[in-house]
């Protein structure tokens, strides 16, 4: 006689994304966030009515979503970040540093471990993103001091990915991933002369090769259970961990 296979409620997992963008030597603009959540299956139930986050900028949510019933859901469908980076009639700097500190909240009923994966990228006016340019001069600085740990095997030059090692307790804060924001100033000596002779002379110009592109910065963030962890993390983010007794600790393999 076959074995029934024992079916699981999906969603199991929340998803949320904010993303910013900015162009070099202007004032700031921004990009949509959408707001989604896992659809795999879980080994272990969950009681989706109790499940919520919030995504925080400088501790300003900006974007959450709380499961209420039915499918239904509350909170904001779509984030931005970096609008109150600047003043009314600043411009952006290279070189300076700008208060970036990125936190994530359980706005939920239970307790869950959260992942946050940022992604950076450079992007031309039609929203084409350019490879050859580098995202390490997009500098958000991490803090890794504070619970935080990012997963080197999993992080490239382009995303890091970062996983809180303390289970989130309904109604709590995480501290602060990134404290500052700063595009590295090289950005300006990164140019090319052009030389054209004339019969009377020469003309002399200058390509900044990042002149016209946009910075984007992307926050992906994640919550998950902490009730059977180890198999509910495995199953949603692909990954080994180890999860104390009490379900309140968690480490990378």
């Amino acid at each position: 006689m076959k074995k029934k296979k024992k079916s699981f409620p999906k969603k199991p997992a929340l998803v949320l994304t904010a993303a910013a963008l900015l162009l070099v030597g202007s004032t700031v603009g921004s990009t949509r966030a959408a707001l989604t959540y896992y659809s795999e299956n879980y080994s272990a139930q969950m009681n989706m009515q109790s499940i919520g986050v919030s995504l925080l900028e400088n501790d300003k949510v900006v974007s959450s979503r709380d499961y209420i019933s039915n499918n239904e859901w509350k909170g904001t469908s779509e984030g931005e970040l970096l609008t109150d980076l600047l003043g009314k009639d600043d411009t952006f700097t290279p070189g300076k540093k700008y208060n970036e500190a990125i936190s994530v909240k359980n706005s939920g009923t239970i307790d869950t471990f959260v992942r946050v994966i940022i992604t950076k990228s450079w992007q031309d006016k039609e929203g084409k993103k350019n490879t050859t340019l580098s995202p390490d001069l997009i500098e958000l600085n991490f803090l890794t001091d504070n619970g935080w740990q990012i997963a080197n095997a999993q992080s490239t030059k382009e995303r890091t990915v970062l996983y809180y090692t303390k289970a989130v307790a309904a109604g709590d804060t995480t501290p602060a991933l990134s404290d500052t924001l700063r595009i590295n100033p090289s950005i300006a000596s990164d140019v090319t002369k052009h030389v054209t002779e004339f019969e009377k002379g020469k003309s002399i110009t200058y390509t900044y090769k990042y002149n016209g592109y946009t910075f984007h910065i992307d926050a992906e963030v994640d919550a998950v259970q902490t009730h059977n962890a180890k198999d509910a993390i495995k199953s949603a983010w692909g990954v080994d961990v180890n999860v104390s007794d009490d379900e309140k600790t968690m480490s990378l393999q």
